[in-house]
């Protein structure tokens, strides 16, 4: 098993999301003797953002690119071909104002890219990265989830299922801003939910 994991909180110490992946990894290493782990820390490296120039550089034929642009372009190739040479991948979900942190949105952005990692057909968007599981360790100040607050759960689900990306495993470490009682029972229902989504 290879397992990709994806720090994705804008700190690169301390961050509650990058504890609870984490300890997803340390279970999945336990349960899975010789696995190996890849680690992307998008606080320390992060990728470029998709911006005009971003766009320019990937839509440039590849053997029409300048310097420049075949460099920014390898990037998000780069990303690409990581998340597709790993089995598993496990993501480090911090909320910061009910949505994905800007680091986990620019390494969507770097890896959803159509005729690579997704096509349109006659019948719809099919993926194409398929055959691996992602663990979303999702941790939040306050409990939102199963609530119309939880703006983080749908769009994980429908952008990395659009990708192919369908077996998609949350944990979840909720009310970690409202006291130490709060705290420890947040990182409690992490461990029943890690126990459920490994069964």
């Amino acid at each position: 098993m290879k397992i990709l994991q994806i720090n994705a909180s804008a700190r690169r110490e301390g961050a509650n999301s990058t504890r609870v992946a984490n300890r997803v990894v340390e279970r999945l290493l336990a349960a899975n003797p010789g696995a190996t782990v890849t680690l992307r820390d998008l606080a320390a490296e992060p990728l470029p953002v998709l911006d005009e120039v971003a766009l320019g550089a990937l839509f440039t034929p590849a053997d029409q690119r300048s310097a420049e642009q075949a460099a920014l372009a390898a990037r998000f190739d780069a990303a690409i071909d990581e998340l597709k040479s790993h089995d598993v991948i496990v993501l480090g979900v911090a909320m910061y104002n009910f949505g994905v942190t800007v680091q986990l949105k620019g390494w969507i952005d770097a890896i959803a890219r159509a005729g690579v990692t997704f096509k349109y057909t006659e019948t719809g968007p099919v993926g194409l990265v398929t055959g691996k599981t992602v663990y979303a360790a999702c941790a939040r100040g306050g409990l939102y989830r199963g609530t119309p607050n939880d703006s983080q759960t749908p769009y994980l689900k429908s952008v990395l299922g659009f990708m192919g990306l369908t077996d998609v495993r949350f944990v979840y470490a909720e009310g970690l801003n409202m006291g130490p009682d709060a705290t420890a029972q947040g990182f409690a229902q992490a461990e029943a939910d890690l126990e459920a989504a490994l069964a």
